[in-house]
């Protein structure tokens, strides 16, 4: 029922299935990634100027307002700031992704619940074309999910936005807020790591390979396990955990890039010469691919879930849901045809073979 709102490895599979001892330190799921029902939410900001300045250090003061499904409101204080890079760019997104910072003692026993600091992902310019985007952009989290639980949980939300210095003005958009960093760890029992960049025999074989494939998947070359972009911290749109002095896992997210997001203001990947984001490349890496037959049964057990987050998503229009289905029809057939397999994934692997 929806809420009605208002206002460094050394294992080959040590981390795919938790440990013993990462389970045990494990915490649950936050309560609000403990569904997947709609949020409506109203935002209230100096909308003007936090687009126009885009600070992504300063806060800007906004209110958030819901109410729950006892039909309690609950309204917020709330500071804004603009986050990102690539979409941060007032030429890209006009209207650029957000973090929103909550106090902590202001949503004690609420649906936000131990949340302080969490990423929004927006709807970048205002118009259903890019709104779509961002809905697809949630499927693909809502998708990796589907195949472990060391992945980012997702909540979609329908916000109002309310610019209080344009007379409040409103302007009404879908967008998704991701879990936060170190709730996660808290969840899986991992530890964030520090580390500037790490090598490929360091991560968890499975896992790693899992991941290469999922990006294969979704048709994105936008990342790396193992080093962050130029004058970056690592990783490239991957964070870095550790599971004691075991190994490291790099958990993927920033999906915009991919084929299967096929954003309006997405481009592909110069450095590998592609000509379209909807050109598949594989990235995963030769060290790991005995674990390729194991990760495809993974994606086939799926597929039929896939499919139907496709072909019977609600706020999916015709044209979102005939795009996605068309590039999981190729990534199926890929995988169904063991020569493809060899030449488009196994042989196509980086590194020593």
């Amino acid at each position: 029922m929806s809420l009605r709102i208002l206002t460094i490895g050394l294992s080959a599979s040590f981390l795919f299935i938790l440990s013993d001892t990462a389970r045990a330190e494990a915490g649950p799921t936050d309560p609000l990634y403990q569904s997947h029902d709609l949020i409506e939410i109203r935002i209230e900001a100096p909308l003007t100027t936090l687009m126009r300045e885009r600070p992504d250090e300063e806060e800007l003061d906004g209110k958030l307002s819901y109410v729950d499904e006892a039909g309690e409101t609950t309204v917020l204080d709330l500071k804004l700031r603009t986050r990102g890079k690539y979409r941060r760019q007032e030429r890209i997104c006009p209207f650029a992704p957000i973090r929103l910072n909550v106090k902590r003692k202001q949503v004690e026993d609420t649906l936000l619940d131990e949340q302080d600091k969490f990423k929004l992902v927006t709807h970048c310019r205002n118009s259903g074309r890019y709104e779509q985007a961002a809905l697809r952009e949630y499927l693909v989290y809502r998708m990796f999910n589907e195949l472990t639980d060391l992945s980012y949980r997702v909540r979609l939300l329908h916000i109002t936005w309310v610019d209080i210095e344009r007379n409040n003005r409103e302007t009404i958009r879908y967008g998704f807020v991701i879990e936060d960093r170190e709730r996660f760890a808290i969840r899986t029992g991992l530890e964030v790591s520090e580390l500037e960049r790490t090598s490929v025999d360091s991560l968890d074989g499975s896992y790693n390979n899992l991941v290469s494939v999922f990006e294969y998947f979704a048709g994105n070359t936008d990342y790396s396990p193992i080093a962050g972009a130029r004058d970056e911290p690592c990783c490239h749109n991957t964070h870095l955990y550790a599971n004691g002095d075991t190994g490291f896992v790099a958990i993927p997210y920033d999906f915009d890039m991919s084929g299967l997001v096929d954003a309006p203001y997405a481009t592909p990947n110069v450095r590998f010469q592609l000509r379209s984001v909807r050109e598949r490349l594989y990235r995963g890496r030769c060290l790991y691919n005995d674990q390729i037959p194991d990760t495809l049964e993974k994606f086939n057990a799926k597929k039929a879930t896939f499919y139907e987050y496709v072909n019977s998503y609600p706020r999916l229009n015709s044209s979102s849901r005939m795009g996605m289905r068309s590039f999981l029809d190729s990534f199926f057939k890929t995988i169904e045809n063991p020569n493809a397999v060899e030449s488009k994934l196994a042989g196509a692997c980086v590194g020593p073979r």
